[in-house]
This record gives C-alpha cells, structure tokens and sequence, in this order.
C-alpha cells in the first residue's frame, strides 16, 4: 500500500462508501481501531456488539489484501485494555487474509 491509501484510509470507518462526503467515525458511536496490513487505520463500529463479539474479532471483505474480493482478518489481543465508549474503545490487530 502506498502512502496516498494509507491517508485515504486513516479515520474512515469500514463500510462507509468511498466517496461518502463524511466518512469519520459519528458521534455517540462506539469503534475498534484496525491496526497493520491491509486496512490499517480504519475504524469498525461495534456500537452494539456484545462482548464475545468483540473478542472474536472481524474478517473484513477488501481488495487490498493478497486475493481480489478477499478476506483481512483482524482480532483483539488477550489483555488489550477496553475503554467504555463512545469514541475508540480497543483495537483489532492484523493476522493474516484468507481467499
């Protein structure tokens, strides 16, 4: 990825369209930042997630990853600390992509 996608993708929130006038996270709403490889920097809503949602992590649909129309998986860390939300409550790590 180069440094153009990387600031195209900081702040914006997975799902939002890419041409979304607006595509930061909105007030009141609770986000997982995704950190590394190849969504790293997007925020996923878990507003209304359940806790074991949560500790299951995501696998996200992107054309950046390694397949076309692939999957970017992405889950928390054991012990990573949970803030209460709104706002950024923890964060997704990158740990592979799969077809």
């Amino acid at each position: 990825m180069n440094d153009g996608d990387e600031q195209l993708l900081r702040g914006r929130v997975y799902g939002h369209d890419h041409d979304d006038p607006d595509p930061g996270p909105r007030s009141g709403r609770t986000y997982a930042e995704l950190v590394g490889d190849p969504l790293d920097g997007l925020l996923v809503d878990i507003y209304e997630w359940r806790t074991a949602e949560v500790d299951d992590g995501v696998v996200l649909i992107t054309e950046l990853g390694r397949w076309p129309d692939g999957r970017a998986l992405y889950d928390p860390r054991p012990g990573d600390l949970r803030e209460p939300g709104p706002g950024v409550a923890c964060h997704f790590y990158y740990t592979g992509d799969m077809p």
